[in-house]
């Protein structure tokens, strides 16, 4: 899984991209925003290949950025 981490630096929004493998053989990549401690909301996208995934996952990633949105972490990839 890959995971993009994103905050806005004056506040407590948060903007977060998954890229995962699901078990129907796609790729799904995961939106999700909000404020910390509170219900945030969730966009689900499914892809046939990862580089298709990846394409998503990075062009919604620095659409964040590009409305304030600071990375809070470097990339990360987990082997689970």
């Amino acid at each position: 899984m890959i995971t993009l981490l994103s905050h806005r630096p004056t506040t407590a929004d948060f903007y977060r991209v998954d890229v995962s493998y699901n078990l129907f053989g796609e790729y799904t990549v995961i939106r999700a925003w909000g404020r910390r401690g509170k219900a945030g909301r969730h966009m689900i996208a499914w892809f046939s290949n990862l580089r298709e995934a990846a394409v998503a996952a990075d062009r919604w990633h620095r659409r964040a950025c590009a409305r304030g949105y600071a990375p809070s972490e470097s990339r990360y990839f987990d082997a689970a």
